[in-house]
């Protein structure tokens, strides 16, 4: 009887035991080969790109559970490249950003909803020109696996938005310039050593 008492103490304690759980791990993004490309239609005459790059980041990857992963990104306002230096001081001055070197744009993830095999809604907390706004990024991991050069593990993300100028105080020239911004983002990260 004491045998079957223990037995049965010992299995209860495992089912109601909380099931363990893996920590997701650190990825910090390789900021050689990730990017935010924005886009805007110009007057009804062209489509006028943009780009972001020198990134620092860190993803809390847990590829079993993704629900469970957090991202956090941020790089200074003025690696934006334009293709063309004029409109660079354009976006830089006060009609603008009118940033200083040391601003940020930032994202840190608040909620990440699973929707497919690789692919999740990420919302999270954007600030930019000194507003913080909710945004949704519409996220799919392209792969994840052991890179073959770096021999170590690797991850891909691509994700899309569109922002509206106006929320972040940068809607001059609105709607003839479009108010609404085109984002397209691609990142890739490494695991943390």
């Amino acid at each position: 009887m004491t045998r079957f008492l223990t037995a049965a103490a010992i299995a209860g304690a495992l089912l109601t035991a909380p099931a363990a759980w893996a920590a997701p791990e650190k990825y910090v993004l390789d900021s050689s080969h990730s990017q935010v490309l924005f886009s805007y239609d110009h007057l009804g005459y062209s489509t006028t790109w943009g780009m972001f790059s020198g990134f620092e980041g860190e993803i809390m990857f847990d590829q079993d559970s993704p629900a469970n992963s957090t991202v956090t990104v941020s790089f200074p306002v003025r690696s934006m490249f334009t293709g063309w230096e004029g409109r660079f001081e354009h976006f830089m001055s006060a009609d603008f950003f009118g940033a200083d070197e040391d601003e940020m744009v930032s994202f840190t993830s608040t909620a990440i909803e699973v929707t497919g095999d690789n692919t999740a809604m990420i919302t999270g907390d954007l600030t930019l020109n000194g507003v913080t706004k909710s945004v949704v990024l519409d996220a799919e991991m392209t792969q994840a696996g052991t890179h073959p050069m770096a021999n170590k593990p690797w991850a891909g993300f691509n994700a899309t938005t569109t922002l509206k100028r106006s929320d972040f105080d940068l809607g001059m020239f609105a709607p003839a310039v479009s108010d609404e911004v085109e984002v397209q983002i691609s990142i890739e990260a490494m695991k943390a050593e």
